[in-house]
């Protein structure tokens, strides 16, 4: 199905402009929290390549593509080097990450699904796949990095919504057999659209209904 979707090649280059933004959002975490270079290697690797590769692990696309296209590893390193030299700058132009990761976010989580009803997973399993491998990677960077995962914190803008609807369309098309180039495409759009309005207007999930918590919540 992948195939019919986008030419190998495209989904290539796609794939590696996604994993290069995600490592950058890794490593610029890695260089807030004072770690040394290898640490921001390994926090670059795994926001870039986690999701893919549970994705990949569970519906026995082995061995991954990680481990089986030199690319996958060393992009995230050139994001390393960019990181690790150039850091105030690139900190400078987050605007211009976000805009780029949201990107990220609208393809995997559309790309994810495709693949993983490719290998038999039903429509419903498909948009779960999709989601992890859309998000993964950023839950993977902050156990790493100490932290209580972004998408799971109440005071950071939508993420992983985006990446649900997403991956949702792509199983309903999958469903109602119609999925090709230009409904996946729109998925890719609306993911990608509602993140950066997330962004933009700081859309946030609901919390419980009349909660009454002390607990001091995180700046």
């Amino acid at each position: 199905m992948l195939q019919q979707l986008f030419s190998p090649s495209l989904l290539h280059a796609l794939d590696l402009v996604g994993i290069f933004v995600f490592a950058i959002s890794g490593a610029l975490l890695a260089v807030r929290k004072n770690l040394d270079v290898f640490g921001i290697a390994v926090l670059a690797e795994a926001t870039a390549l986690g999701g893919g590769l549970f994705r990949d692990v569970v519906i026995g696309a082995v061995p991954p593509a990680a481990f089986t296209d030199l690319g996958y590893f060393v992009t995230p390193l050139l994001a390393v080097a960019l990181v690790f030299f150039l850091h105030p700058h690139v900190e400078r132009i987050q605007n211009a990450v976000n805009f780029f990761d949201a990107a990220g976010l609208g393809l995997f989580c559309v790309v994810g699904t495709a693949k993983a009803y490719d290998y038999g997973l039903s429509a419903t399993a498909s948009a779960c796949l999709g989601l992890v491998t859309a998000v993964g990677g950023g839950v993977v960077r902050d156990v790493l990095a100490n932290e209580v995962p972004s998408l799971l914190r109440w005071d950071r803008d939508l993420y992983a919504v985006p990446a649900m609807v997403g991956a949702t369309m792509v199983a309903l098309c999958i469903h109602f057999d119609a999925l090709n180039a230009f409904t996946s495409s729109l998925a890719v759009v609306t993911a990608f659209v509602l993140r950066l309005l997330a962004l933009r207007y700081h859309w946030r999930a609901p919390r419980a209904w009349q909660r009454r918590s002390t607990v001091r919540e995180e700046e």
